[in-house]
């Protein structure tokens, strides 16, 4: 963080119902995470409402923790990266390609995606607050070819070259998120990004809605007007919502979200009908 700014480390743990000590340690990193993921939504409502999206310190304070909001990767992993640097953490951010409902064979896509390294005085490991549907719930250790569990679903990194391939396993299938290297990214970086997800006029960012939320039993997916619930273990329930105030009402309840800055989101909502 720049010189002077100052990161409001206990409105942000209450934010994420996180009540615990503060040593910088495995355990307080995981319930951090944990926290993080249950209360702080993944969202795209503000490229969506053609809104600016702020990645600098004061932006996401005011949005994610005062304001009641989500965000997406670049919001959510930086918010993280401030409270751990706050708590004593060193931590770097990294950048990623995104393999997701990708074909294998295609041409490799940008790196438009964030996760965190931290070092601990065991190694270093890994966390993503920001990946959507399959958010990593869990701190996974830099490990190559180990099939490491988390509060939702298994994880592993595959070693490709000089770079790793994140991978969850969905439905008993490893399943590729992405792919990433260990140089540090900047901020210089992701609001390039960032800004290309929020204008360019095919970013789905821009074009559609999407949201995500997890709680200790269930993941919540948000496509557009369709509602995903899926339940770990067991089935998944789909369901359309019929209406802007019906969608609204969801991102509320099943999301989290305070929508009260939004006063032109239902006229904006009916575009996906």
């Amino acid at each position: 963080m720049a010189k002077g700014e100052h990161f409001d480390l206990d409105a942000y743990l209450e934010r994420i119902g996180y009540r615990g000590g503060r040593t910088a340690d495995l355990a307080t990193l995981q319930a951090i995470v944990v926290g993080h993921c249950r209360h702080i939504a993944f969202e795209n409502l503000d490229p969506f409402l053609h809104r600016t999206v702020g990645l600098d310190m004061a932006s996401l304070q005011a949005k994610l923790v005062g304001g009641g909001r989500g965000g997406y990767c670049f919001e959510q992993n930086l918010l993280l990266i401030h409270a751990l640097a706050t708590l004593g953490y060193r931590t770097t951010g990294l950048a990623a390609r995104v393999l997701w409902n990708r074909p294998s064979d295609g041409p490799p896509p940008p790196r438009s995606h964030m996760l965190v390294r931290v070092q601990l005085d065991d190694g270093p490991h890994l966390v993503d607050v920001g990946f959507g549907g399959l958010t990593l719930t869990g701190v996974l250790r830099l490990e190559p070819d180990v099939e490491q569990e988390t509060p939702h679903e298994p994880f592993r990194l595959q070693p490709i070259g000089d770079e790793f391939v994140m991978q969850a396993k969905v439905g008993g299938r490893w399943q590729s998120l992405y792919r990433f290297g260990l140089g540090e990214a900047f901020l210089s970086d992701y609001s390039v990004t960032s800004w290309y997800l929020c204008n360019h006029p095919e970013s789905p960012f821009a074009t559609g809605l999407m949201a995500a939320r997890v709680d200790e039993a269930r993941r919540y997916a948000l496509r557009g007007h369709e509602l995903a619930i899926h339940h770990l273990g067991g089935a998944s329930e789909h369901r359309e919502l019929a209406s802007p105030i019906e969608l609204m009402r969801t991102l509320e309840t099943d999301f989290g979200l305070n929508l009260d800055a939004l006063g032109d989101l239902e006229v904006s909502l009916r575009r996906l009908w």
